[in-house]
Formats: C-alpha cells, structure tokens, sequence
C-alpha cells in the first residue's frame, strides 16, 4: 500500500465511460478495477451517473421515457504521480470511447482502520489516569523525589491553591537543577541506605519546587479528544499532558502509555484473516535502524561508554554470531555490580568521571527474554505485545534473529497518529 499519509502533492485520475462499455467480455468499469487492484493502486471508486450525454450528443439518462440507459459511469483514482503514470499506459487501451483526465490533488488525510487502530474520537475524559499525584510550589524538593520514589512516577505536576497547573516537575529537572545521581529507574534499583543518603543531601537544599519545576506546561481539555492529543504529543514529544477541565483546574494525566492502551485493546489490534494485504502498518516501516549494540563477552568500561556514546538508557547484546539474546539497561549496571562501584558508574554516565574498573560482561549484566518480532508484525499487534509484557523496546529481528531494527513507545505513537495535515499555529 503506498504511503500516501506523506505524501502532500498527489494525482487524481478519472475516467468517463459508459455502462455498456465492455473490455474481453467484461464491463469496462470491472476491468479496470481489477486492473487497479492487481497495480497496487491505493483505492477507486466509481460513480454512476443518472443523466449526461457524450462525443455522439445523444442523451443518457435512468428516466423511462429517453430511450438510452447507457448511463455515464466516472472511475476516480488518486496516488502518487509514479503509480498515476504507470497505470495510465494500461488503461488508455481499454477506454475505446471515453475521457480520461489526469490533475494534481492535495491530501490532507489517508487511513485505514487497519492503518490507525487508534479509537481516535474518544474524548480523553474517558482514557486518562485520575488519580494523580502533585505537588505545591513551595514544596521542599526532597518532598518531591520521596514522593516520586513511593509513587514510581517520573513526573508530578505543581499546582496552585485553586488546584490549576503552574509547572511540572520529572526526574530529569530534580537530575539537571537539584543534584541527585540519577533517574527515577536507576534510583528504584538502589539500596534503601543509599536512597536514605540521597534525600537527606536534598534536605539540606534551599531549593523549591517552585526553582526547578518546568514551566509553562502545556495542558489539553478533557472535552478533546483522543486523535487532538496524540497529535498534540508527537508535535511537542511530550510523553504526558496535564489534562485540566473547564476552569483550568487539574483533573487528570494523559500519558503515551494510556493512549496506547487504547491501540493495544482495539478490535483491529488482533490477528485476523480477512486485513487486506498491506492494509496493516508493520514495525518493519516505523522502526529505527539505529540500534545501539554491545557484544556479549564485553566487560564493563565498553558497556558504560557505549551508553553515554549513544545517549541510550538500554543496549541490545548479541553473541558471536551476531544473534540478540537480551537486553541491558543502565539500570541493570547500576543494580548488578558492586556496591563500590555504583558511585563511580552513575558519575560516569552523567560524564563527570571515569568508568571504575571491571571484569563483568555483557552476558551477565543483562536481562534475558529478549522481546522480538518480525519485521511484518502489525503496529498494533507490535503495542499490544508490548504493554502485555510490560517493555519500552521491542527489537525488530530477521530470519537469522540478527537485529535489524528497534521499536519504542514514542515510534508506536507517532504511527497511529491519524491526524495528517499541514503544519499550522495550534
């Protein structure tokens, strides 16, 4: 199927025959659907018509009392101008009498259910998580990491007396302007000792949420819909939206995972036998081939420098052979070496210091269970797998096993964005 969702400028043809018109014994119009069909063409669609007349001036009409009922018949195909220009040396046999026109059209939206399994007019109100967490402005920031270490959320929107969003603070700003270590998912991997030790570092601060949170935020009502705020996510790359009501007040967080919960739990998110051939986006067409490798026998320096060379939270480890066998996350390095080691490991990843000696590999620092597919694998089978299975990455994989592409949860939510248009102030 091509992709015409980006595809700006594209050809629209038609083709003006007769009802009686035949082609090897067929209907005319028959023919040259089949004929679109076996081409590839996206789609057709034919028009009857109930009055016109032709090159002979002789009327065609449905009423009873003109004698000719060879009522006018339109085809209208739109592609792009390459699949226009190839079926046109096809068709200009078939149509013996007749009129075939070819003009530049612009697409604005293209989709299939198949394609977008996104349940896109569901109004946020109905998908977005409650019960939520916040914080106040003048919230001490060690408040805000014990909080967000005992809820195990990376972000908490600050709000204000009459409960409307100021800011929103992640584990990123409290990283960058308060001086913790690190993440939210290192942190969970942590000692309870070393967790005590970090907070009361943070006791000592003068800091506020109110110095470190990150404004203005960006809000979304909870009377839009589902299809506007995913587009509204992809456009801005957030992974979350405070969503407010009417008065601007808080009341609830739309984040990518609820959103593809959406996707995973779809009808058209389950293997069925009758989804045309090619209507289905695969994982082979939105995955990324930048994949971020190590080998299975590489000890601990290559690991932490390969993570910070490819600004990655998670590396694939293949073996000799060059198949995928798991899976290792800076928060498996964190949690797997020595206790001695860790300060110097979450220095090195910030890139303020070196790696700290080590004989541990790749082969046991890492999770097993890798989680992979096909490249053929639909985009909501692809979701469904991974929310099933609780993973971030999904690892595209060829008949050898070997990795050939990955799939995260930011690419899952740019392909079943539906909303395709030009670029326009929101």
């Amino acid at each position: 199927m091509p992709d015409l969702s980006l595809q700006t400028v594209a050809k629209r043809l038609r083709i003006y025959i007769g009802e009686s018109d035949r082609w090897r014994s067929k209907p005319l119009a028959t023919a040259l659907l089949e004929t679109f069909r076996q081409q590839g063409i996206a789609g057709a669609t034919v028009f009857r018509g109930i009055a016109g007349f032709g090159a002979h001036s002789r009327i065609h009409t449905h009423n009873i009392e003109v004698l000719s009922f060879d009522l006018p018949i339109v085809i209208e195909i739109v592609d792009t101008p390459e699949k226009i220009a190839s079926i046109t040396d096809l068709i200009y046999p078939m149509v013996r009498e007749g009129l075939i026109t070819i003009e530049d059209t612009q697409i604005i939206k293209y989709t299939h259910r198949y394609l977008n399994p996104l349940p896109a007019d569901r109004l946020i109100s109905e998908v977005m998580t409650k019960n939520i967490v916040t914080l106040s402005p003048d919230m001490p920031i060690s408040l805000a990491w014990k909080m967000m270490l005992e809820n195990k959320v990376k972000a908490i929107p600050v709000v204000d007396h009459e409960k409307k969003v100021t800011g929103i603070v992640t584990d990123e700003d409290l990283l960058e302007r308060a001086g913790i270590r690190q993440r939210l998912s290192i942190a969970l991997r942590l000692d309870q000792s070393e967790i005590n030790q970090e907070i009361q570092s943070l006791i000592n601060s003068p800091l506020k949420v109110t110095d470190i949170m990150s404004q203005p935020v960006i809000t979304i009502q909870a009377t839009e819909t589902l299809g506007r705020a995913t587009s509204k996510m992809v456009k801005t790359g957030l992974k979350r939206l405070p969503v407010v009501n009417e008065n601007g007040v808080l009341v609830g967080i739309l984040s990518r995972l609820d959103v593809l919960r959406q996707v995973a739990n779809s009808p058209y998110a389950i293997t069925t036998s009758n989804i045309p051939v090619g209507a289905a986006k695969t994982i082979g067409e939105i995955m990324t081939s930048n994949i971020p490798i190590v080998n299975q026998d590489d000890n601990l320096a290559t690991i932490v420098d390969k993570f910070s060379k490819t600004d990655s939270h998670r590396l694939i480890v293949i073996n000799s052979d060059g198949k995928a066998i798991g899976l290792i996350s800076d928060s498996d390095v964190v949690a797997r070496v020595q206790p001695a080691k860790r300060p110097g490991i979450l220095a090195a990843f910030r890139r303020i210091g070196k790696t700290p000696a080590g004989n541990e590999t790749a082969l046991e620092l890492m999770s097993a269970g890798l989680l992979t597919a096909p490249p053929d694998l639909s985009v909501a089978e692809a979701t469904q797998r991974m929310l099933t299975e609780s993973r971030k990455w999904l690892v595209v994989v060829n008949e050898e096993n070997h990795p050939i592409g990955l799939v995260d949860r930011q690419l899952l939510l740019e392909a079943v964005m539906i909303i395709h248009q030009p670029d326009r102030e929101e």
